[in-house]
C-alpha cells in the first residue's frame, strides 16, 4: 500500500535483520504499522496497530473480504467534507488509497497523463497493492490505540517507524523524547526492539542498517519534491 513513510522499497534489507533470531511463536509487534508494507511480509504471530482509526477499521474489512473499488473527484471531497456519513473504513480507503503518496485526504489521485503521454491510474494500482498484501495478512491482530498503550507481550521483536524526528507532513506527530524512553523501557522488559529513523541517542542505540534513498520526507524538515537521506535501522541496547 502508498502510505507517506512507508518502508516498501526496504523490506528485503530490513526484515531479514529483525527477523533472523525469530523462534517458532515469537511475536511480531508494530506498533505504528501504517501501510502495513513490512507487517504483511513477517508471518506468524502479529500485533498491527496504528493511531488512525480509519486506517485500522479500513485494513479489517479488506482482510475480512471487503472490496474496495474506485471514486470519482466529487466522491472524494464527498467523504472528505463529510466523514461521518460514511463507514469508517470506507473513509480510510478514500482517505488513504485514493488520495496522492498515501497521504490522508492529501489530494485526489485517480487517472493521470504522464509526460510520455500514457495514463496513469493510481486508484486501479492502488487496488491492485492492496490486493496483493490482503492473502498475507491472515490472522494479523490489528490494534487502534496510541502506541504507548498497546500490550506487548514479553520477549516480542517489535519494530517501530514512527514520525520521522524533523520532517513534515504527518497529521500525528508525537514527542520524540517520550518516544525514546519508551523504546528504552520496551527493551528492558525483555523484548527486542528496532525503530527506523534519520538518528536515534547516541546512548541505548545501535545502527545497524543504512541506505541512501530518495524521499518526500526528508531529514531537512521540508515535506514535498525529492531529496536525498539516509534510512537507518537502529537496535535499542539498552536493557
Amino acid at each position: 500500500m502508498k502510505y507517506m513513510g512507508s518502508k516498501s522499497r526496504f523490506v528485503k534489507d530490513i526484515l531479514p535483520i529483525m527477523l533472523k533470531d525469530r523462534v517458532v511463536g515469537q511475536w511480531y509487534v508494530e506498533p505504528f504499522a501504517g501501510g502495513m508494507n513490512v507487517i504483511c511480509e513477517a508471518g506468524g504471530n502479529r500485533i498491527a496497530n496504528d493511531i488512525n482509526p480509519y486506517l485500522i477499521r479500513m485494513w479489517r474489512a479488506l482482510t475480512d473480504g471487503w472490496k474496495p473499488t474506485k471514486i470519482t473527484r466529487e466522491e472524494y471531497h464527498e467523504v472528505k467534507q463529510n466523514p461521518s456519513n460514511y463507514p469508517a473504513h470506507y473513509v480510510g480507503w478514500v482517505g488513504f488509497s485514493c488520495s496522492y503518496s498515501g497521504k490522508f485526504f492529501g489530494g485526489f489521485a485517480g487517472e493521470t497523463r504522464t509526460k510520455i503521454g500514457t495514463v496513469r491510474d493510481y486508484q486501479a494500482e492502488a487496488i491492485r497493492n492492496v490486493a496483493r498484501q490482503v492473502d498475507k495478512m491472515v490472522g494479523v491482530v490489528f490494534q487502534n490505540l496510541p502506541y504507548q498503550e498497546l500490550e506487548i507481550p514479553t520477549g516480542s521483536i517489535v519494530y517501530c517507524d514512527p514520525p520521522y524526528s524533523g520532517t513534515t507532513g504527518y497529521a500525528d506527530n508525537i514527542d520524540h523524547a517520550a518516544f525514546w524512553n519508551w523504546v528504552i523501557g520496551l527493551s528492558a522488559r525483555g523484548n527486542t526492539v528496532f525503530v527506523s529513523e534519520y538518528e536515534a541517542p547516541a546512548v541505548g542505540f545501535e545502527c545497524i542498517w543504512e541506505k541512501e534513498a530518495s524521499s518526500s520526507l526528508s531529514a531537512n524538515g521540508i515535506s514535498g519534491g525529492n531529496k536525498t537521506s539516509t534510512e537507518k535501522l537502529f537496535l535499542c541496547t539498552a536493557r
